[in-house]
């Protein structure tokens, strides 16, 4: 009697083979599905990261625009004419420009725009710059004239334009201006608002793009109550 020879045979070899693949297909399929998907997530921290930063700074000084000390701004002697229009919004299709006149929101080495030494119950003065000298029961406002421009895909800060954020593909602002009469509350929102006096809070949208293309654009709004009275 023969012995049959053990073993695999070339069909037995080739599904195995067949069947390896679909494993390590299979499992090459996860690791890059599990990969994009950190990847995706990962983006989308690191936009929410950055988003939250500088909409909390944005949204700060415009808590404090018209803040000029303690005293009405038609109370203050030599006040600037820029003191008027404390929040200006300038917009086009290539250029977009915020500008902020408010006091201090922190402690800063720079020196002020402008300094209002007040003793708080009856004047109130502007000086150029800062003002280190004061008399018994004075206080002094710093106040600074804050700028943020949208160009290209940077948001930049200050007059000299220093880059705060890289991979931005949108930045817009709209004002919530209350009615007419005893009606104070938000009835719409306008990019020029003809009256300032009628301004009651901000509209932020701020959008990131992804300079990996993880995920599609992240947008982000943000809606800031004024403080103080404009106009």
């Amino acid at each position: 009697m023969k012995l049959r020879h053990a073993g695999f045979g070339l069909i037995e070899l080739m599904v195995a083979l067949a069947l390896g693949m679909l494993v390590v297909l299979a499992v090459t399929q996860m690791f890059l599905s599990a990969r994009h998907t950190y990847l995706a997530q990962h983006a989308a921290a690191i936009a929410q990261q950055d988003a939250r930063f500088v909409l909390s700074k944005i949204a700060q000084e415009i808590r404090m625009t018209g803040m000029f000390g303690c005293l009405a701004t038609e109370h203050i002697i030599d006040a600037p004419s820029a003191f008027q229009i404390p929040i200006t919004w300038q917009g086009s299709a290539s250029s977009r420009s915020l500008t902020l006149i408010s006091a201090d929101v922190g402690l800063r080495s720079s020196q002020p725009d402008w300094t209002v030494v007040s003793d708080c119950k009856s004047y109130a003065q502007s000086y150029p710059g800062s003002r280190a000298v004061l008399a018994p029961g004075e206080t002094a406002f710093a106040v600074r004239k804050n700028f943020y421009w949208f160009e290209g895909s940077q948001l930049k800060v200050g007059a000299n334009k220093a880059v705060l954020l890289d991979n931005v593909s949108a930045f817009d602002m709209s004002f919530g201006v209350s009615g007419s009469g005893s009606d104070q509350s938000v009835q719409r929102y306008e990019t020029n608002p003809t009256r300032l006096s009628t301004i009651r809070s901000v509209r932020l949208t701020l959008a990131l793009r992804d300079p990996g293309l993880q995920v599609k654009d992240q947008v982000y709004h943000l809606v800031v109550a004024l403080r103080n009275r404009l106009g």
